[in-house]
């Protein structure tokens, strides 16, 4: 079964099994298992469910740094091959190099994919001013300069999902992006990320286990079940945009966490097993 529009998919998994080695493919031991998924071109997804469900194995799928065992994948059209020019990447770990200032770090992508890397010489000044256009548009204006060690977390996680956008890709992924910031910054990088989206209508994967976060951010939100992993519910938030902090403490917005929580915890307890039933769409 499907898990979402065929109609134009940027994004298309058709029945993706992943085992790790040889070995474990014999032993028919899979990390991920039947993924199905259709994402329209812009959408914006997020992917939810308890630890060590495969929601990271997905993200390294969806990037192409890991091929499937069974089963196929596209992306923009094109069959995933290895890893992904299109595509941008942030972590829960900003990693950013501590001997380059901030506006360097942002222009660190254009030194590794093409065709910028060839054009870098050529057109350093225009990119460079495209990088310091991204950090002011996310609050670090006045901080370009600057290095890492003189950033905040939430400041070095702005300058980081500015380095995954500077060569402009077609598809952001977001894994854990801001689970380690205070709830308050983290909220704070939810707009920042919802007005970039907003503006320039990238595809966005996020994987996350907070559940207002993905509710707030997402189209439509994926539980993934226990190990092997696969998808076992979709769930299309229809709240209106553009959504305000304002909307979390709504009674419709609490109701939708409220009911993926739910899922989740049948999960761990058991009661939805991998490969147990049909995908749930709501």
């Amino acid at each position: 079964m499907t898990t979402g529009s065929n109609a134009r998919a940027f994004v298309d998994f058709r029945d993706v099994w992943l085992a790790y080695n040889d070995e474990l493919l014999a032993a028919n031991h899979f990390a991920v298992e039947a993924i199905n998924l259709q994402v329209r071109e812009g959408e914006f997804i997020a992917i939810v469910g308890p630890s060590g469900c495969g929601k990271s194995t997905f993200m390294k799928l969806a990037t192409g740094l890991r091929m499937p065992s069974i089963g196929r994948i596209q992306i923009d059209g094109k069959p995933v091959t290895g890893p992904l020019k299109i595509s941008g990447m942030a972590f829960q770990s900003p990693s950013l190099l501590p001997w380059r200032t901030t506006v360097d770090n942002v222009l660190l992508p254009l030194e590794i994919v093409e065709p910028h890397r060839s054009n870098l010489k050529r057109q350093r000044k225009d990119y460079e001013e495209r990088a310091r256009h991204l950090l002011r548009k996310v609050g670090l204006g006045g901080y370009e300069d600057k290095f890492p060690w003189e950033l905040s977390g939430g400041m070095q996680q702005r300058a980081s999902i500015c380095r995954a956008l500077i060569h402009e890709p077609k598809m952001l992924l977001l894994d854990e992006p801001f689970g380690a910031l205070d709830a308050f910054t983290r909220e704070e990088l939810w707009c920042i990320l919802r007005d970039l989206w907003t503006e320039q209508r990238f595809n966005v994967i996020l994987v996350t286990h907070d559940l207002r976060e993905s509710v707030f951010l997402a189209d439509t939100v994926y539980v993934m079940s226990k190990s092997p992993g696969r998808f076992v519910v979709r769930r299309e938030i229809e709240l209106p945009r553009p959504r305000e902090l304002a909307v979390t403490y709504t009674k419709e917005f609490t109701d939708i966490v409220l009911e993926l929580r739910g899922h989740i915890g049948a999960i761990r307890d058991g009661a939805q097993q991998a490969g147990g039933g049909p995908l749930i769409s709501q």
